[in-house]
């Protein structure tokens, strides 16, 4: 049997470990239905990371896919933005008419009002492998929420997490992802609160986590990322109306 290597780079799972061309990962709660929504997705043509069952030890085992995290090959392109953006329009209507199981334990971890779609919930360039195969990753937060609130999600950590861009600049790498999406003109004009908004809960979410201690989100508030998403909301924000016109 392969050696087990650990995998570097998750902020929030610990003891996720490459064995030859699979990785192991902790089952926990909500494995069994994001696995169910997986399959689903594959079965409709979303390339995923393949879920492959449980090894001897109780851990989830998953297609291991080889690559780079788009988080180590910025800058990118804009025809790579429009392409990111179509890649997330194709799991969002794959995902359409998939039934939100009530009795899961969807970990989730910044819900939603009147969620009414599965949605990976962190669509990121440190979970987009860019390789022979685009797949994104890590698909353990998934569970219920709306177009909107993922798309402003991955929008905004795509093309708006770099606080010292020109806004210009960015706002062409935004509109090159959205037009990707093939947004229409009611998500055009709703993204820019809502990612004002997205970024604003993620630092909410660390915040309220190092007070109370739940973890790995209160040493991530500790360790910078709680100053970094304070700064990337009040720069989302500050620019709405960069935002707004570049996705007119």
């Amino acid at each position: 049997m392969d050696d087990e290597r650990a995998l570097e780079g998750g902020n929030a799972t610990d003891a996720v470990v490459r064995i030859g061309t699979t990785v192991r990962k902790p089952w926990t709660a909500s494995t069994a239905a994001v696995n169910d929504y997986v399959r689903l997705l594959r079965a409709r043509g979303v390339d995923a990371p393949a879920p492959l069952g449980r090894d001897e030890q109780g851990r989830r085992i998953i297609e291991f896919i080889d690559g780079r995290p788009a988080m180590e090959t910025m800058p990118l392109a804009v025809t790579d933005f429009a392409r990111i953006g179509g890649m997330i329009r194709r799991i969002h209507d794959a995902s359409e008419g998939i039934e939100i199981r009530t009795d899961a334990a969807w970990d989730t971890l910044i819900p939603v009002a009147d969620a009414d779609l599965l949605c990976h919930n962190d669509l990121a360039p440190w979970n987009l492998i860019m390789g022979p195969r685009w797949v994104f990753i890590d698909w353990d937060g998934a569970g219920p929420s709306t177009r909107l609130w993922d798309l402003a999600y991955a929008a905004q950590a795509f093309t708006l997490n770099d606080v010292s861009e020109p806004p210009p600049a960015a706002g062409d790498r935004l509109a090159a992802l959205v037009d990707g999406y093939g947004a229409d003109a009611e998500m055009r004009i709703a993204l820019p609160a809502a990612m004002a908004q997205r970024a604003q809960a993620m630092h909410d979410l660390l915040r309220a986590s190092d007070a109370s201690g739940r973890e790995p989100w209160g040493s991530m508030y500790r360790s910078g990322h709680g100053e970094h998403w304070r700064t990337a909301a009040a720069y989302v924000a500050q620019h709405a109306r960069v935002w707004a016109t570049a996705l007119a």
